[in-house]
């Protein structure tokens, strides 16, 4: 007869998306993860087989989370200035103190190499994909563009937004609100 899980999957990815946040795919241990789920190694490796399985379920632990802004983006009529908007609620979703955590996809897209588990690849590639085709049919709203200068402004945008995401770990709310007021003065 199996045993009962004594935990939460959910509670427990939850912490693991925390930790992989806080310090990265690389700089988080078993050990640690071990700590900070509060379950052994078997219990992890029987619930999500590797520190790759806990990291792809904390990724979509951590959409879930992101996609409340994510959906206000979506139902936005303001056109790029919803795009705006979505840029400064960013912002505000990566605090826990003055300086945030960035955003768990650019961290790690930030850290990994070439050689990467391809299931994560994957995983980050199919986020940014997705936010660009967001940006892409928000910047379409007006009617005035090409396609290719949809596809090259969403792709600025996208960029931008790395770049934005790795800022809040480092700069105040004043600087970030000048990066953010440039990145749409010629929008």
């Amino acid at each position: 007869m199996a045993r009962k899980k004594a935990y939460r999957e959910d509670l427990v990815i939850e912490k693991a998306m925390n930790l992989f946040w806080r310090n990265g795919y690389e700089g988080t241990s078993m050990q640690m993860l071990e700590k900070e789920m509060g379950i052994n190694k078997f219990s992890i490796y029987s619930s999500f087989g590797s520190k790759n399985g806990v990291f792809l379920e904390s990724i979509a632990c951590y959409k879930k989370k992101l996609y409340k802004l994510v959906n206000e983006l979506k139902a936005t009529q303001k056109g790029v200035a919803g795009i705006k908007e979505y840029f400064y609620n960013f912002i505000t979703f990566t605090r826990e103190t003055e300086y945030g955590k960035g955003c768990l996809v650019t961290n790690t897209a930030n850290e990994i190499g070439p050689d990467a588990d391809q299931g994560i690849k994957d995983a980050l590639a199919s986020f940014t994909g997705e936010i660009k085709t967001i940006f892409a049919t928000i910047i379409a709203q007006d009617g005035t563009k090409t396609p290719q200068e949809i596809a090259a402004e969403a792709d600025y945008l996208l960029i931008a937004m790395f770049g934005l995401s790795s800022a809040t770990r480092m700069f105040t709310q004043e600087q970030l609100s000048h990066y953010i007021e440039n990145i749409f003065k010629n929008q």
